[in-house]
């Protein structure tokens, strides 16, 4: 059985012109400002674990040890053997 998920009432201030907008595309998806309001926020924080880690990897990339690490550990010139 599935974790319950606990809400948490938030307020926060929305210029109106964005308002707007969100209650239009409310009335063309039909789904609630909730819906929308939601699935932005998670879809930032996603956005922003993505860029996360593609800053991670642009850092890593620079770094001589890394790539010097990483280049070893490619190395594919000996041999594997299977257990």
């Amino acid at each position: 059985m599935p974790a319950k998920t606990t809400y948490e009432k938030v307020s926060f201030n929305l210029p109106i012109e964005i308002k707007a907008e969100a209650l239009k595309l409310k009335d063309t998806l039909k789904i609630s400002l909730n819906t929308i309001y939601k699935t932005a926020i998670m879809e930032y924080i996603q956005r922003q674990e993505v860029k996360k880690w593609e800053d991670g990897a642009k850092i890593a990339s620079q770094d001589k040890e890394y790539q010097k690490l990483s280049q070893e550990l490619s190395d594919t010139s000996e041999d594997f053997y299977e257990y």
